[in-house]
């Protein structure tokens, strides 16, 4: 089997590229030939996928190190003609790139929340914090209502799992 195509029929791994490069992108890796490099105008009349949609994939793929190019230069025209490959052998690297981010900013987040004090205006459900609320007299800036204690508990839990089974997912544990 192809290792493409081993990779796109792995669900995890079909959910991160539709995530990444869409429907089309998809159809794009679905149909790009197996052997060779070629270049953005050969696939997009190959595979009956926009030109565009086509370029744009590939870049995507090209910024996560999923496909490669090199250059030819025509010396008659001067035109350059970009011949890619895929490298789905990256497809892990770049989904464990892409974890560490969603590690660092949950954790940051969770760190913000338990730091921080929260209050609600139960009619307009904006939040602040402390500070705000204190500097508004615990009172809506929108409504003028009083804001009541918000418990982030349940955003704090909810936080912590997902950063332990990141955490666990990543070797961290």
């Amino acid at each position: 089997m192809d290792p493409t195509e081993e990779t796109l029929n792995n669900p995890a791994i079909r959910a991160y590229l539709f995530r990444l490069v869409g429907e089309e992108g998809l159809n794009l890796l679905e149909r790009f030939p197996t052997e060779g490099e070629h270049s953005d105008e050969d696939l997009a009349a190959s595979t009956g996928i926009n030109l565009n949609s086509v370029r744009h994939t590939l870049y995507t793929l090209y910024e996560k190190r999923l496909a490669e190019y090199h250059r030819i230069k025509n010396n008659e025209t001067g035109w350059l003609t970009y011949l890619w490959q895929l490298r789905t052998d990256h497809i892990y690297d770049a989904i464990r790139e892409d974890m560490e981010l969603v590690f660092d900013k949950l954790s940051r987040r969770e760190r913000y929340e338990e730091e921080n004090d929260f209050y609600i205006c139960k009619d307009c459900h904006l939040i602040f914090t402390f500070p705000k609320a204190m500097n508004t007299d615990f009172k809506c800036p929108d409504c003028g209502q009083p804001l009541g204690h918000f418990d982030n508990e349940v955003l704090l839990t909810s936080l912590t799992d997902r950063i332990e089974a990141i955490k666990k997912s990543l070797g961290h544990a």
